[in-house]
């Protein structure tokens, strides 16, 4: 079998879609050398498969990132946890590395589920029905989710203000 030589129409997406595919990982994974892989390995099944066809290429490498990064996390349950700084490749972020380190701290401390979701909504800008499409979860289980992430950022930042 022959693998389709990447054009111009891949490059294109790559260079539109890798960016944010990547800080997706990387927020999810806490490792950048993983999160580079995961992007990666879903590219090359693209340009095998080919995007002939597909209604929304976007949304379907979202969801084949987040499998493959599920499938990373599955893996590591019996290693080594990994967690490397990911908020320097995310935008909005403060710049004062004490801020961004509290910031940092406080989402790794999330469960990866409400992690991803606040991930999605405030970095990637994603509604809540967008969310759901991305993760084939129901609005309400990623509202919840945001919900709850959220006000555990809030609690984390009260505790911290008050010591």
């Amino acid at each position: 079998m022959s693998i389709p030589q990447p054009g111009d129409e891949y490059a294109e997406l790559y260079d539109r879609l890798s960016g944010s595919l990547f800080r997706y990982a990387l927020v999810m994974l806490g490792s950048r050398e993983q999160a580079e892989d995961v992007v990666h390995e879903v590219f090359v099944a693209v340009i095998r498969r080919g995007v002939e066809g597909m209604n929304s290429v976007e949304p379907y490498l979202r969801t084949s990132v987040r499998n493959a990064c599920y499938s990373v996390l599955r893996q590591r349950r019996n290693g080594v946890a990994v967690h490397e700084s990911f908020l320097e490749a995310v935008a909005g972020v403060s710049d004062a590395p004490d801020e961004r380190l509290e910031v940092e701290r406080a989402l790794h401390d999330l469960p990866v589920e409400q992690r991803e979701v606040v991930q999605l909504k405030v970095y990637q800008g994603l509604s809540f029905q967008e969310i759901a499409q991305a993760t084939g979860e129901s609005v309400n289980t990623v509202a919840s989710r945001y919900r709850y992430g959220m006000d555990k950022l809030r609690g984390t930042f009260r505790e911290r203000r008050t010591q």
